[in-house]
């Protein structure tokens, strides 16, 4: 996505919290808004959701803002009940978003 460049402190800050932390993570989603630890992303687009072949996980895959930021953002739930957790995502999907195709 076109928008601000990333500063270092900001990569460090993510990497640090999210992307290279092998951590458990708390995944909150409110309506329009998903929070990912201590970060938010709003004006979602462009969501998909995934079950990948021989694997017990689902992905759910947005672009959103965060801050004054553009991010494109993936986000996998590894369960046995990956399905339940696709039908949840999907249903939200569908309702918060019903113009999205």
């Amino acid at each position: 996505m076109d928008g601000p460049i990333w500063s270092d402190s900001v990569k460090k800050e993510l990497d640090d919290s999210i992307n290279k932390n092998p951590k458990r993570k708390k995944v909150t989603i409110k309506k329009d808004v998903i929070q990912i630890e201590n970060f938010k992303f709003t004006s979602l687009k462009k969501i998909g959701i995934t079950v990948p072949f021989f694997k017990q996980e689902c992905t759910l895959i947005f672009e959103a803002q965060f801050s004054a930021l553009l991010a494109h953002v993936h986000v996998t739930v590894k369960s046995e009940n990956y399905v339940d957790v696709f039908t949840e995502l999907t249903s939200w999907k569908n309702k918060t978003f019903p113009n999205d195709s």
